[in-house]
């Protein structure tokens, strides 16, 4: 087992890391484990993949333990799911010592993650991501948060888990589509913060049926880890994380969630935010063309025409945005990133022309 720390003193954490974890978990969680109500939040379909089995190895060693499952896609982040989320927790006896787990993608992290930040005012919550996207993006770092109508996660808390338990085993129960789009957030790594890593992920995909994720989940955790440790509130260097995102929640939130995966809606971001950074010479044009290239390698989805005017409400919208302007990721070399004020409407508006 790979196992490293997110280092914030009295919320500090470990990200641990193994095939095969899901049948270590009750060995792995009984020293958290003390005779308090447990509740798995999970999908349906998760549940009868491997969660079913997961609940009755609970069971047998002695966890107190219901589970609750939400619809998929991102219909599940609503409010009216998470207060029926609040209800069925109340109805199973659910108190301040409870404990949560987040069994699935982004989407149960989040609103698992945020149902703990908010239930009796915050109870203890263990994220083990089944899919490549949360497992090296957000089930680190403790963003938690639900969508309403005028975008993405725009109701949510920064609320730290009390461990991360990652299985890559379980990216085999996936559809290759799936897992194809997680690649999008761990080539944002690369961009980054590694340019060497960038690299290795550029001819890896040469032969994506055999991508090493093993490895490419580790580099990418620890480098989360570190940003993580460094700034938990998104005050400074933690905004880079957010590179290709601004453009990408936009796409999501335009096109209707589910009709797009968040991780492609990045890459595409990550494309816009790439050609921004080059016309504000930031970065030269073959380093524009490293990262498009990087990402032309994915199988990505074809857009349909996107109207760049209709975005950009859902830009100006940006959680990100502050006091009227908007503080976007832009890259200053290969492997290193910050973020600026000084992309306007105009510079935006061009940049969405490489999504047609």
């Amino acid at each position: 087992m790979k196992s490293f720390q997110v280092n914030l003193g009295n919320r500090s954490y470990s990200i641990d890391i193994m095939p095969g974890m899901i049948k270590k978990c009750p060995l792995v969680l009984n020293e958290h484990n003390n005779g308090q109500k447990w509740i798995i939040i999970s999908q349906h379909n998760l549940m009868e993949f491997f969660g079913f089995d997961f609940l009755k190895e609970l069971k047998n060693n002695k966890f107190d333990i219901d589970f609750i499952t939400l619809p998929n896609g991102e219909a599940a982040k609503s409010i009216n799911e998470y207060s029926r989320i609040i209800s069925q927790m109340i109805e199973y006896g659910c108190d301040r010592k409870s404990s949560i787990i987040c069994l699935g993608g982004g989407v149960v992290g989040d609103v698992g993650g945020f149902v703990a930040s908010s239930f009796m005012r915050g109870i203890d919550y263990f994220q083990m991501p089944t899919t490549l996207l949360a497992m090296v993006d957000s089930s680190i770092g403790g963003k938690t948060g639900i969508n309403v109508s005028q975008g993405k996660n725009l109701v949510g808390a920064i609320y730290q888990p009390k461990r991360v338990l990652i299985d890559p085993a379980l990216l085999e129960s996936l559809p290759k589509e799936e897992v194809n789009a997680g690649i999008g957030e761990i080539i944002k790594y690369g961009a980054i913060w590694d340019k060497k890593f960038l690299v290795e992920v550029r001819s890896w995909l040469n032969d994506i049926n055999n991508f090493p994720f093993d490895r490419a989940i580790y580099t990418s955790c620890k480098i989360k880890a570190q940003i993580v440790s460094e700034d938990e509130n998104e005050n400074g260097i933690r905004r880079i994380l957010n590179f290709g995102h601004t453009i990408g929640h936009a796409l999501e939130s335009h096109l209707g969630y589910g009709k797009i995966r968040h991780g492609e809606a990045v890459a595409f971001g990550m494309k816009c935010s790439g050609y921004i950074s080059e016309r504000l010479n930031l970065i030269t044009k073959d380093e524009l063309l490293t990262l498009l290239s990087t990402i032309d390698n994915l199988p990505l989805p074809q857009l349909p025409h996107i109207n760049a005017n209709d975005l950009l409400p859902f830009i100006k919208n940006d959680k990100k945005g502050e006091k009227g302007k908007l503080n976007f990721v832009v890259l200053d070399n290969i492997g290193n990133a910050k973020t600026t004020t000084k992309v306007d409407e105009d510079l935006i508006l061009e940049s969405l022309k490489v999504l047609n």
